[in-house]
């Protein structure tokens, strides 16, 4: 999500503190999607705005929902 510096950051849901701060929202994308891999759960990117633009959930196994997007 945007840090409100021009940059990105990367935040656990439900904490207000951010982590993996990047330049670019590739870059913080990346971290992201790495450490929600890791400990499983949602990544959720957010647009400029703070607009959810996608939303995915690691491990597959564990989405709610049965469509392939």
């Amino acid at each position: 999500m945007p840090d409100g510096k021009g940059g990105w950051i990367n935040r656990t849901e439900g904490s207000q503190r951010g982590f993996g701060a990047a330049p670019t929202k590739a870059e913080a994308q990346a971290a992201g999607r790495e450490s929600t891999k890791r400990t499983g759960g949602e990544h959720t990117i957010h647009n400029r705005d703070g607009k959810i633009a996608e939303k995915n959930t690691y491990p597959r196994s564990s989405d709610p929902r049965s469509s392939k997007g």
